[in-house]
């Protein structure tokens, strides 16, 4: 039996910032979920099925939350599913929910993602004592620093390219009116002396800690063609994992990421994604992983993924735009950080990303990556079915 065509027809979020006092938990995933149903013109008798996702229970101190937010979320009588990746978990849950379509498991399903930073601390979260783990050297900018060392050196970066990825994401997020960061007055000079945190990640090349949610209604053909506003189609979407540790583990370029991306292109019939895809948003935390990732995707060959940077290519008016919507270095509540970048996709093949929507983008990629980079999530969404 074939598959059944999957589309995004409902995309919501919150507005995102350092801190959410005004609502609960349960008023901040509902914000979103009601907004991706308003967009698809959907009620909550609508959806089959709830499924969720988020960030280790203990960044906020609260276990299994996802049985009081039943509620909140219309899945009181209905199934609802909790998935777990770490950080590129947004992403996964929008898998899992679309793989329920595929399969003819429930017709339309409605996945979230979300996180509250400001009811804990991620960093510290991230900074268990030995001998548990390897001393993190204080939150995930000390895992991931050697690595992007690594790279400096393999490829002979310049030092610059951080900066530059930092800069161009943030001025992008000044068109995302739901994006955390809004510098109106940064400059390049500001990037480049700011302080450095873990050498050579400097403050403005990391991500922020938010507290927001993102939602999506996810449908069949039959759903597709009843929606008020275009919907973006799933071509392919695939999930890859690998240890955290293991003899002969590339770090600057994990062989899971690899795989995912070369399953994804396989479903999507993508031969060459450097001129295929019109977009891609990608999983950036920290600034130095755009190059990094677009050598992990095929964009660029090994070595030259910061040429692409430095040239002006990953510009929101380049030929390859990577974050328009300012990524997760202007917005990152790490639970739903991955499916941002999911939806941003899709937004972008719909024509509704408003301000920093890129011109003719007909085919995006969504991308995240979670733990010590050994979890990988993506799809690859277009304005058409698929073939």
């Amino acid at each position: 039996m074939t598959k059944e065509p999957v589309a995004v027809v409902g995309i919501g979020q919150t507005a995102h910032v350092a801190a959410r006092r005004d609502v609960s938990l349960a008023g901040l995933v509902r914000e979103a979920a009601q907004r991706a149903l308003e967009d698809a013109g959907l009620a909550w008798s609508d959806i089959d099925a709830v499924v969720l996702g988020k960030a280790p229970d203990f960044f906020e101190g609260v276990m299994m939350p996802e049985l009081y937010l039943a509620d909140a979320l219309g899945a009181v009588g209905k199934p609802m599913l909790r998935v777990h990746t770490a950080g590129s978990v947004g992403g996964s849950t929008a898998l899992v929910a679309a793989g329920l379509v595929a399969a003819r498991v429930h017709r339309t399903v409605l996945t979230l993602a979300f996180e509250k930073q400001s009811e804990s601390n991620a960093m510290w979260g991230l900074s268990l004592p030995i001998p548990f783990q390897q001393p993190l050297l204080a939150g995930a900018g000390g895992f991931f620093a050697p690595h992007v060392r690594a790279y400096m050196r393999r490829s002979g970066a310049p030092d610059t390219i951080g900066s530059l990825v930092a800069y161009k994401d943030r001025r992008n997020a000044l068109k995302n009116p739901y994006a955390h960061l809004h510098e109106e007055d940064l400059t390049l000079e500001k990037v480049q002396s700011s302080p450095m945190l873990w050498d050579p990640i400097r403050y403005s090349e990391t991500c922020p800690s938010s507290d927001g949610a993102c939602a999506m209604i996810l449908t069949d053909r039959t759903g597709a063609a009843r929606s008020p506003h275009p919907p973006a189609w799933v071509h392919g979407g695939a999930m890859r994992s690998e240890p955290t540790l293991f003899a002969g583990k590339d770090f600057v370029s994990p062989q899971a990421g690899k795989d995912c991306a070369a399953d994804v292109y396989r479903q999507a019939g993508i031969t060459d994604p450097r001129r295929e895809i019109d977009a891609v948003e990608m999983y950036v935390p920290f600034s130095w992983y755009e190059p990094m990732w677009l050598e992990n995707l095929g964009f660029a060959a090994e070595g030259e993924g910061w040429k692409l940077t430095e040239s002006g290519a990953t510009e929101i008016g380049g030929d390859l735009p990577v974050n328009p919507s300012g990524g997760v270095l202007s917005t990152n509540p790490i639970g739903a950080s991955g499916m941002l970048r999911f939806a941003e996709a899709a937004l972008q093949v719909r024509g509704l990303a408003g301000a920093h929507q890129v011109d003719g983008a007909r085919r995006a990629l969504g991308h995240a990556y979670g733990g010590g980079a050994q979890f990988f999530s993506m799809w690859l969404v277009g304005a058409q079915p698929p073939q």
